[in-house]
């Protein structure tokens, strides 16, 4: 299982590396962080393996678990536009949030 995420996290980022794009549609960016993010490669790489995370984990859950983790997901978007254009801001929200969902993955009952 952790190789099966492994994967699909390499291919999300080769993806973004080739489209040099947020897991967004960077020509609809409106807010600050949004536009930071796409602008800067570092950032857009942050946020393909952040939003390739969440949708593996989104997929994995029932509907009552999944709505939660939507929930914080649209929780933790919020706090990310406080960061405004700050790179740093950005890159540490995106940080916290990557580790909160390696902790979900690593929390799950998975067979041998």
């Amino acid at each position: 299982m952790k190789k099966a995420l492994t994967a699909l996290v390499f291919t999300g980022l080769l993806s973004a590396s080739a489209a040099q794009a947020a897991s967004f549609d960077c020509a609809k960016a409106v807010n600050a962080d949004e536009k930071a993010v796409c602008a800067s490669r570092s950032l857009s790489d942050k946020d393909v393996e952040m939003a390739t995370k969440y949708q593996f984990l989104r997929g994995l859950f029932a509907m009552g678990a999944r709505g939660a983790m939507q929930d914080r997901q649209q929780s933790w978007l919020e706090q990310r536009k406080l960061c405004g254009s700050d790179a740093n801001c950005l890159s540490q929200s995106y940080k916290t949030r990557i580790a909160e969902l390696d902790d979900i993955y690593q929390r799950i009952d998975k067979p041998l």
